[in-house]
Parts: structure tokens; sequence; C-alpha cells
């Protein structure tokens, strides 16, 4: 049975609260380490939290990373949340090299060692619009979002950049390119804020909710 969204179990966390969040959206997205689930829903959401390496360890363990690469392939929307931003790059440098799924040209590095830079970047920030994107629609710039991660997308084609977010460093904190969208930060987490994102996202996706969230706090 096809499903119109489905949230990616590859082993690393956060997938309840993820589910919980459309719920409150009025969709129910079924959690899934299925390939023929992932390959076969209209749209699909990668969240995560951990390491890259062993995300990808995780995804290659259930038979995962080529219904993925096929899901994106054929056209059909993918959102990203943290780490599964993070695995659209070419690589990481989290605790060695390992190899992304190479959705996106760019790399994962760490937040540089700076006096009074806090590594992980943890808790509220804001998020900075580059250019238009489907996961803004309803959501003002520089809006406040949930941030948890030492590591930040840097990506080789500024043209994916979406949003930027200022933590010692200005990170790429939003990536769009085609039918693929990834937040570095929680939406689940954020509030009123992530839930407008999240709408905003099923909408594009043409899985959208019943009812709307509402516009943007003032």
């Amino acid at each position: 049975m096809a499903h119109d969204l489905v949230i990616v179990d590859y082993g690393m966390g956060n997938l309840r609260s993820v589910q919980k969040a459309l719920e409150r959206l009025g969709v129910h997205a079924p959690i899934s380490s299925t390939p023929e689930d992932v390959e076969g829903a209209k749209a699909i959401v990668v969240p995560g939290v951990g390491a890259f390496g062993h995300a990808m360890a995780g995804l290659t363990e259930r038979k995962l990373l080529e219904p993925i690469l096929r899901h994106v392939e054929a056209g059909r929307p993918y959102l990203g949340i943290c780490l599964g931003l993070q695995l659209l790059f070419e690589r990481s440098y989290e605790d060695g090299t390992h190899r992304g799924l190479g959705v996106l040209r760019g790399e994962v590095v760490r937040f540089p060692e700076a006096e009074g830079l806090k590594v992980p970047h943890m808790g509220w920030n804001q998020v900075w619009q580059c250019r238009p994107a489907p996961l803004f629609r309803g959501v003002s710039d520089g809006e406040w979002f949930y941030f948890v991660h030492s590591f930040f997308a840097s990506p080789a084609e500024g043209d994916v950049v979406a949003g930027q977010t200022e933590h010692g460093v200005r990170f790429c904190s939003v990536v769009w390119k085609e039918n693929v969208v990834a937040c570095q930060f929680h939406p689940e987490k954020s509030q009123q804020a992530g839930l407008r994102l999240l709408e905003a996202f099923l909408r594009w996706a043409g899985v959208g909710p019943r009812d709307p969230v509402g516009q943007p706090d003032r």
C-alpha cells in the first residue's frame, strides 16, 4: 500500500516527535523502515539526531539508500530535518570522513574552535531567508527556531542555500533544490513557527493539512 507521506526510520531518533507535530496539522504519516514504503511514498520526511556515520550505516543496513535516491530522482518531495539535511551532501568529517547521499554538492563540517563559542549550537536562533523557498510560506524572515548540532553543511553551490543562521559563523540552515528541501533546526521542537514551516512543506508536497495553522506572529 502506497502512502502519501512517510517518515523514514533508519534508527536515528526523534521520529515520534516529528509524527506528533504532523498529527497536530491533521496529517498522519507512518514511520517506516521498509524500502518499498519509502520508494512508493508521494513525499518523505528524513529526520534524525546523532552521528553522520552511524546514520549512513543505518540507511545501508535497512537497504534504504537506493529507495531514497530513487524517490528524489523521481521528483518526489523530500524534507530533511537536522541530520536529514546533512545526509544530502557528499561527505561529512564527523568522527572521520563519511560519504553521504550526494544529492547536493558540498560537505558537512564542524563549527570552528573559537573563544566563547559554544559547541554544540543548542537552543533558539534566527533563520534569515536568502530567497523565497517552499518552507518559508507563512514564515517571517528572521523567525526563531530550535537548533541542536555541532556540524553544519557547507554547500559547494550557493544557489541551494535558502536560509542562513549566525553562530560564530554564518552557516546554511535551510536548503532547497527542486523537489528537495531541508532545515538544520528542528521544526517539531519550534512551537508555532515550526508548525507553520511543516504546514508549508505539506501543502507544497501536495499532502497538506486539513486546517491551516495561521499567519506568523508579528
